[in-house]
């Protein structure tokens, strides 16, 4: 307002920027009402009032801007009762029957003296354990803290690296040349491939990287029953996100969360993907996403809504292909550092496991254990595991990743549009399956 006090507008300012500090607002208040301001002086009382219930400074102090006169001496008055005649008095007036007004029972008073006996009953918000409404609400988030996971602990994969490395991870690391070419603390990156390739790794590697907090979101943390619950559960998220920033938001399933809208029935689903794009663009929030990571994982970005993969939103997307030789040798290690092998050839095994996803290796390494267990049970000794297990186990199990690339190269053939899907099509030709 132009007539106000240079005061009154760093306080407003300052109030703005604390809203939830209870002492700083009252203290606005009582300068709007020395200032004249009833009207504002009750509305901060308010604001308050719902921070702090019960409180009595901004309980008088609401009263005082409303013009309710004061309550005189709300403490002595149980103190002085016994010592006059309290008990024969209220015995000797007649009930109703005289028409006579009886004076009216002190409330505020009574509540004055008693509020720090008996605490309120039920919290304003019933999601937040400490009654403070909206910043109770990151407890209902599991928001992990930086991990010691980086890029380094992925096996192989070095083409994914490096084009993480050169369109995610490079501008970030380097704040002077992020601020030269005006590149913003924030970035969307969608990760598609066959499943069990390690997408949901690679985001945790992503999120060590930067030393960021990291927030896994699904479809089951998001839907709801209740109408407007959903598009709430998403915003509730990015705030959670923003207020632990900077902070690796994981979208899992994005196919799930954000389905083409032309193709779903469902209102309440086409609601939670606008609530979704609205809180890409930070919209709902006036500090935008600055320092929010979102990562996506699908298997299918061909279902995913294409107003999510526009420019500013998830516009970077990589390529997450099945581990190559180098990835596939480190993670069948991994799977089988802790059982009891014996002279078992990595090289043939890594060879005999081309296009095997990390979800498939793992189930080769089972299945050659369970083999070995058995032998050992019928025969009462034990044997150890041998590249013989592994290689029999491996023929026995047909790639998860083939259903998979054979409905992507249709994708890629004939629905490329803006090539989407360069990249997969150029592996397709190199590995002559078009």
């Amino acid at each position: 307002m132009a007539d106000e006090s240079p005061l009154i507008r760093s306080l407003r300012a300052a109030v703005a920027a604390a809203p939830g500090d209870v002492p700083l607002r009252l203290h606005f208040a009582e300068l709007l009402l020395s200032d004249g301001r009833n009207d504002e002086a009750v509305a901060e009382a308010a604001v308050a009032l719902q921070h702090a219930p019960g409180d009595a400074d901004a309980r008088a102090l609401m009263m005082r801007a409303m013009g309710v006169p004061p309550v005189t001496t709300p403490v002595e008055k149980p103190v002085e009762k016994p010592v006059e005649k309290p008990v024969e008095k209220p015995v000797e007036t007649p009930p109703d029957t005289s028409g006579a007004a009886r004076p009216s029972f002190d409330w505020d008073a009574a509540e004055q003296q008693v509020q720090d006996l008996v605490g309120p009953r039920f919290l304003e918000d019933p999601q937040a354990a400490d009654g403070e409404g909206a910043a109770g609400d990151a407890a209902a988030w599991d928001v992990d803290a930086p991990g010691s996971v980086r890029l380094a602990d992925v096996g192989g994969m070095e083409e994914v690296k490096d084009r993480l490395e050169a369109a995610f991870l490079a501008p970030m690391r380097n704040p002077e040349l992020r601020r030269l070419y005006g590149k913003s603390l924030r970035g969307g990156l969608l990760l598609y491939g066959p499943p069990g390739c390690g997408k949901t790794f690679i985001a945790r590697a992503v999120a060590g990287e930067l030393g960021a907090n990291f927030l896994t979101v699904s479809l089951s943390d998001v839907l709801d029953m209740w109408i407007g619950a959903s598009e709430k559960n998403i915003h509730d998220i990015f705030e959670t996100a923003r207020r632990q920033a900077p902070c690796v938001v994981f979208l899992d399933e994005l196919d799930a969360l954000g389905a083409k809208r032309s193709r779903t029935h469902h209102s309440g689903l086409r609601n939670v993907v606008n609530q979704l794009l609205t809180e890409l663009d930070g919209i709902a929030s006036g500090a935008g996403n600055e320092g929010v990571f979102v990562l996506a994982a699908t298997n299918v970005p061909w279902d995913v809504d294409i107003a999510l993969r526009r420019p500013g939103r998830l516009d970077r997307t990589l390529l997450v292909l099945p581990p190559d030789a180098t990835a596939r040798e480190s993670i069948l290690r991994y799977h089988l550092r802790e059982r009891p092998i014996e002279a078992v050839d990595l090289g043939k095994l890594v060879k005999a496991t081309e296009d095997f996803s990390g979800a498939d290796l793992a189930h080769v390494c089972e299945t050659a254990a369970e083999a070995a267990l058995l032998d050992s049970a019928r025969s009462g000794s034990v044997r150890l595991i041998t590249t013989k297990d592994l290689l029999g186990a491996a023929k026995q199990i047909k790639p998860s990743t083939e259903p998979w690339f054979a409905a992507a190269r249709n994708v890629a053939m004939f629905a490329n549009e803006g090539g989407l899907y360069d990249d997969l099509l150029a592996h397709l030709k190199r590995k002559r399956k078009l």
